[in-house]
This record gives structure tokens, C-alpha cells and sequence, in this order.
């Protein structure tokens, strides 16, 4: 396959954002932080570890880091038996591959998250490889993640197109100096969205499968 498409996971094919969003508002609140709910969905899409200093700031206590992260995954692991694909999510990445894309999921997710992600998708037959955060130094907005799948996907940059639904997945993808396409259904506007770098904008992954002939992806 000469070409790929690197997908973001959560909020761009499985419906997760708002899930991800309760369990760091109880996990911070747990900690005695009271973090609003809309802020911790702008920060939805950073790795852990950055998530909490951009929401914290630099003079919380880093100690603390580690807790809320594990506490938000255990908040979180009570939703993984029944995350819910977004519309014809499965169907996009089936029907790109067909087309001869390469598609690859690039995500911070991993172990049993990652298993529930890709059961919800029910899309493996379809996917050549998995770019995890846990395989680079930085995750998004860095350009590291992307630039993993292009490597796994042994394609270069101009040959590639990256999905995602936050303003971290198109300044991830625009350093990569991949096309970026966003997706409303992660909770974003569409404003932000362009202004961070993507070329196009589809609603879900039903409505871009439906416009793909006139997309980034045709």
C-alpha cells in the first residue's frame, strides 16, 4: 500500500470524549481540584501526564500526577465493556481499505483500554497497525505519534491523511506535514478545528464515508 490513514480513536471513531471528560472531572475532584467540565473537555486528546499540568498548571503539586491518572482510568475502565462506535466507523476504515489505504490508529490508548476501543470499532480486519503513545517521547500536539504510524505504515508524509477530532490531533498531523481532516462528533468547532490545521471537516465518520469521493481520502 502506497498510502495511509492515520486515525485518532477516541472522538473520532468511538464515542468516548464525554466519557473520558466525567472520569477526569471525578478523578480531579476525588484530589480536591475543582476543574470545570468544560475545560477538561478542551483538554481531552493530551496524554495523560499533560492533560493534568495544562489543567493544573505548573504550580500543582506532580506528585499528585500519577494518582489522577490512575484514578481517572479506573473511573474510566467502568465504561469499557460497552464503548459505543461512532456511526459507520467500522465501515470507513473497511471501505479505505479496500481502496488500498493503509490504515493505521494512532491513540494514547493501550492494554485493555485499547482492546475495548478495537472491539467497539469491530474494524481488525481492516487495520495494519497500532501507533500508541507509549511508543514515542511526546504525544500529540507533537508530531511523534503520526509520525510513528507513517513508519509503521512505510509511507511518506504527502502520502497521508490524519483523522482526528481535536485541535491537539491537527497540530499533531500539520507538523507531521500529513493532510488533516477533523471531526466534529469529539465536541469541537469546527473553527477551531481549521484554525489548528485541518484541510476539511466532516460531522462524523458516517458523514465523511458518504462525501468520501470528494475528500482528502478519495
Amino acid at each position: 500500500m502506497e498510502r495511509a490513514a492515520v486515525f485518532d480513536v477516541d472522538g473520532t471513531l468511538v464515542d468516548t470524549n464525554h466519557l473520558h471528560v466525567v472520569a477526569w472531572w471525578e478523578a480531579f475532584r476525588q484530589a480536591g481540584h475543582h476543574v470545570p467540565m468544560h475545560a477538561v473537555h478542551r483538554a481531552v486528546g493530551l496524554p495523560s501526564g499533560d492533560l493534568v499540568a495544562h489543567l493544573l498548571g505548573d504550580d500543582r503539586d506532580p506528585d499528585q500526577d500519577a494518582d489522577l491518572s490512575a484514578g481517572h482510568k479506573a473511573l474510566y475502565g467502568q465504561y469499557c465493556d460497552r464503548l459505543p462506535a461512532l456511526p459507520q466507523a467500522g465501515e470507513l476504515l473497511r471501505r479505505l481499505h479496500r481502496n488500498g489505504w493503509a490504515v493505521v490508529l494512532a491513540t494514547s490508548a493501550g492494554g485493555a483500554e485499547l482492546s475495548a476501543l478495537r472491539r467497539a470499532i469491530d474494524a481488525d480486519d481492516a487495520i495494519t497497525a497500532t501507533a500508541s503513545a507509549d511508543d514515542v517521547d511526546a504525544g500529540k500536539p507533537a508530531p511523534e505519534p503520526v509520525e510513528h504510524a507513517l513508519e509503521l505504515a512505510g509511507v511518506p508524509a504527502e502520502r497521508a491523511v490524519f483523522v482526528g477530532d481535536t485541535v491537539w490531533d491537527m497540530r499533531a498531523g500539520s507538523r507531521a506535514g500529513v493532510r488533516c481532516v477533523g471531526v466534529l462528533c469529539g465536541g469541537i468547532p469546527r473553527a477551531d478545528l481549521e484554525e489548528s490545521g485541518a484541510d476539511a471537516v466532516y460531522a462524523d465518520p458516517a458523514h465523511l464515508l458518504s462525501a468520501l469521493a470528494g475528500s482528502p481520502l478519495a
